[in-house]
């Protein structure tokens, strides 16, 4: 870029200074910017003119691709006709549709929607949903979450209390009491280069017997987990582990929460990963790929033998005091419908199980490249973990996404890992060239 050039570009940025950018480094970020102007399918583009190929669907979302027509028509439109209604006490058509929609969608006794506006609100409303539910039944002493070692669950006080990434919650004092976590299932020893759930590792799923004979199981109102942690690093659950789970949470009494922020519609291959891995948990958590990444929402999913336990008290009474201002918003409803349509009407679901070998065989042909000590996938999420550089964590993974973006190919960090989620609609030639950016990056270090 000539001198001149450089200048126009600079003179095109707005000021950065003021937007005090979330899991950002703002310093850096405001030297070098990387600002996204427009969107299409499976690609971005950039304030400087680049096309990126977007291998992590925006931020794990847009699984439908960018501004997909069918989906702005129906955000257009609804903007035209309504664009609020409140949710308390009064309602709208529309998000009665999707609730029934989005649980005939859902695995079989999953019957009510609440919704929300983001996966950390989905969290810490099913999170208040348990204790209410215990509560109403007579057994108020069950307080208790257990979460599990690096698990993601937004960032409410609730969601990093049950987290378990250590830098989203040491500065932010003791959270919620009375919160134990689970082992994390990761183990290079035994499942590195794994395709697929690994064979190993059901037993740490009988640590939860232990934590419950500490506590006592009177105390523990639900366990939560994401089927597939993605943030932590895209941990794979070895086989039966999230059955085994199951099976302990109905032995005491205790409600089983699916975080499938991340991992619902088409991730895996299927509506809900509670599909794919044939486990229905009590409550699933959800948003993201709801409106594909369009409009702010987020849904808690309930099974009925919840949602009935709250339908008690004096007729007309309010059952459940909880709600967001922009719970069921018009637009967003609109969306979620439009991505549904979507979803079902081109196949997107099938088309993103059709493609889980082609997206494994090509991640794990990194396997060998420089520093690459880990492949693991399923369904359309994968991860590669690199060795980290010694004193300092995160960066050789961040050197690897900036000379990505650089070449044309947007993907995700977590620590030391390259994460990867592409929109529903990649092909194979899209899988080519994010594994070969990613390897022609690895062999620059």
């Amino acid at each position: 870029m000539t001198d001149n050039a450089a200048r126009q570009l600079a003179s095109d940025l707005p000021d950065l200074q003021a937007h005090w950018m979330p899991f950002t480094g703002n310093r850096y970020f405001k030297e070098h910017p990387r600002l996204i102007s427009r969107a299409q399918g499976m690609y971005c583009y950039s304030h400087d003119g680049r096309q990126l190929l977007d291998a992590v669907a925006g931020l794990w979302c847009c699984n439908a691709g960018h501004c997909h027509p069918k989906i702005v028509a129906a955000i257009q439109q609804q903007a035209k006709t309504l664009d609020y209604s409140m949710t308390f006490q009064l309602s709208h058509p529309a998000v009665f549709e999707f609730a029934n929609r989005l649980t005939d969608l859902a695995p079989a006794g999953i019957d009510y929607a609440f919704f929300v506006n983001s996966g950390s609100e989905a969290v810490d409303t099913a999170l208040k949903m348990a204790l209410a539910y215990h509560h109403l039944r007579g057994e108020g002493a069950r307080t208790r979450f257990i979460g599990r070692e690096r698990g993601y669950h937004g960032v409410g006080f609730g969601g990093i209390s049950v987290g378990g990434l250590s830098a989203n919650r040491k500065m932010f004092g003791a959270m919620l009491s009375g919160v134990d976590h689970l082992p994390h299932t990761h183990d290079l020893e035994h499942n590195a280069f794994t395709r697929g759930q690994p064979e190993w590792g059901i037993h740490f799923a009988d640590e939860l017997e232990n934590i419950i004979a500490l506590h006592d199981a009177s105390t523990i109102a639900a366990v939560i987990v994401e089927p597939i942690a993605g943030s932590g690093g895209v941990l794979i659950p070895p086989q039966g582990y999230l059955q085994r789970l199951r099976d302990i949470c109905d032995k005491h009494g205790i409600l089983l929460i699916f975080d499938e922020v991340i991992c619902a519609f088409g991730r895996t291959g299927e509506a809900f990963a509670a599909h794919r891995f044939d486990v229905t948990p009590d409550l699933i958590t959800t948003a993201k790929g709801l409106t594909s990444g369009t409009v702010p929402m987020g849904a808690v999913l309930a099974k009925g033998s919840v949602y009935d336990t709250f339908m008690t008290g004096p007729d007309g009474a309010i059952e459940f005091f909880h709600g967001y201002t922009y719970s069921g918003h018009p637009l967003a409803v609109a969306a979620g419908l439009a991505t549904l349509d979507v979803y079902l009407q081109e196949g997107l679901f099938a088309h993103a199980r059709s493609m889980e070998e082609k997206f494994a065989a090509a991640l794990h042909s990194l396997q060998g490249e420089p520093n690459v000590i880990d492949v693991r996938n399923f369904g359309l999420i994968g991860a590669v973990e690199l060795a980290p550089i010694e004193g300092q964590p995160t960066a050789r993974a961040m050197q690897i996404f900036r000379t990505c973006y650089d070449n044309g190919v947007i993907i995700r960090t977590t620590g030391d890992t390259l994460a990867f989620s592409p929109p529903l609609i990649i092909e194979d030639e899209h899988l080519e060239k994010i594994v070969e950016s990613v390897r022609t990056a690895l062999r620059a270090q």
